[in-house]
């Protein structure tokens, strides 16, 4: 997909960082781990630092430079939790805004998630029968409610017996006055890893770019299923739920991750690479060039072009002043945002026969018009080349996507769909050769539903509807 801006297609889920660090400066590391994490949510941020008695939380809409502008806090602490947010359950506003903060028995409790829970309206609802009332329509908030209202005697404990309450998808942190909590769900859907800071203290983070971003130690990451404590005492591990099997994001590598991050042992940037490589295997047309749709199509085209052995040179270049949160005034406008995005490189493309290679397709209107385009700047031929299967089913899991009936893999052909795109061929890349590329060749490790309709939990579209526009 190439553009969520621009085409209501897969978006980013949410990113979380937690910070443990007693005499290191935790709110600039926090800003500057959450500016890492940007790419995963840019509908708002917030931040939470704790001196042990209090926590000061700071958030606002937009992206991070604008979520927070002149507030930030400023309370001289030796803990944080920080989240960017793009809603997948619960509407875009102020209100939804995380981390979100509670007291309880122990304190105050604070807390990031990243993901989505297919049974959050039913928890919920079981809360709301018990008299809990909620201030935010997020399934975060469900989760913390669960915490705070558990009769368990430790907040170990607690947060134990209430996520084997829920089902889905969850990577969280977790702050109170005297430790910092992480954890993975059991079937691993979402990354999280653990990294040891510059002054001696600890990181956790949704991908490893947030530790170089403060010069941290990867250590490891949290595993499916785990708990990691860490406090004055140290670090300390907990396994809370296991399951037969895993089911990482496999999307996480095609396009959500940054290319330099590096999740569950797998590099980023080399696993689109060797998507690109197998991708050249699995084409059959002729061509003189490899050019990518910029930035998530770079690597494998750049692996298509080593496989290959046609040359690769950039077709688009992409204006990088137009943000996420551009807003169009009309329908005009928004029609021309592709060309304002992305503008071709006339030289590079007259009657030259162009692989276009592209990390997804939803609903296909932009990648339409990102054809259309190359045509009109004097491409003779333009193979549009996918480097993942055909999306026929929707996440439920903490990326936002269209419902089945919207996706253009569901409704039509794969001949079907490059009529509509108006490519002179198109490829997908297969199943098998995915599962190559990122080291899964038995389906064993990754989540592929919204290529195959399996989901690794039961889930009902009805029950898990998109979320509310903003």
């Amino acid at each position: 997909m190439t553009h969520p801006e621009l085409e209501s297609g897969w978006r980013e889920e949410c990113g979380v960082v937690g910070l443990w660090a007693p005499g290191e400066p935790v709110t600039s590391l926090g800003y500057l781990a959450l500016f890492a994490l940007q790419h995963r949510g840019q509908e708002s941020a917030g931040l939470a630092v704790t001196d042990g008695l209090h926590i000061d939380l700071e958030k606002g809409m937009g992206l991070i430079r604008e979520a927070f502008k002149d507030r930030a806090p400023t309370l001289p602490g030796h803990a944080a939790i920080g989240h960017v947010r793009y809603s997948t359950f619960g509407s875009s506003s102020y209100a939804n805004i995380q981390p979100i903060l509670a007291s309880f028995s122990g304190g105050l409790i604070c807390l990031a998630h990243n993901g989505n829970l297919t049974n959050s309206r039913a928890v919920r609802h079981r809360l709301q029968q018990q008299g809990c009332t909620f201030q935010t329509t997020t399934d975060t908030e469900a989760m913390l409610n669960l915490i705070v209202y558990s009769q368990a005697q430790t907040v170990e404990d607690k947060i134990a017996e209430s996520l084997r309450q829920v089902e889905g998808a969850y990577c969280l942190t977790i702050m109170t006055g005297d430790r910092l909590i992480g954890v993975r769900d059991p079937y691993g859907f979402r990354p999280l890893c653990l990294g040891r800071t510059s002054g001696g203290g600890y990181i956790l983070a949704s991908e490893t770019c947030a530790l170089d971003a403060i010069g941290a130690d990867f250590i490891r990451d949290v595993a499916p299923g785990e708990m990691v404590i860490i406090d004055r005492s140290g670090v300390r591990s907990r396994i809370i739920e296991t399951r037969p099997r895993l089911a990482h994001c496999v999307f996480e590598y095609i396009y959500f991750a940054r290319p330099d991050s590096v999740i569950d042992g797998l590099s980023v940037w080399q696993a689109r690479y060797r998507l690109g490589r197998q991708l050249a295997r699995e084409f059959t047309g002729q061509a003189d060039l490899v050019a990518p749709v910029p930035d998530t199509g770079i690597a494998a085209a750049l692996g298509f072009a080593a496989e290959s052995g046609l040359p690769y040179i950039e077709a688009l270049i992409k204006n990088r002043y137009v943000g996420r949160t551009f807003i169009l005034p009309d329908q005009a406008s928004r029609q021309a945002t592709v060309s304002m995005k992305l503008n071709p490189i006339r030289a590079n493309l007259a009657d030259r026969r162009v692989v276009l290679v592209d990390d997804s397709i939803v609903r296909g209107t932009t990648s339409a018009r990102l054809i259309s385009l190359l045509r009109k700047a004097g491409a003779r031929e333009v193979h549009f080349c996918i480097s993942s299967p055909p999306i026929t089913d929707p996440c439920f899991y903490g990326i936002d996507t269209a419902r089945s009936a919207e996706l253009i893999a569901a409704l039509k052909s794969t001949a079907e769909i490059k009529e509509a795109l108006g490519a002179d061929s198109l490829l997908y890349l297969s199943r098998p050769g995915l599962m190559a590329a990122v080291d899964d060749p038995g389906e064993k490790n990754m989540c592929t539903a919204c290529f195959s309709g399996e989901y690794p939990t039961a889930v009902d579209e009805a029950e898990n509807p998109r979320p509310e526009e903003p």
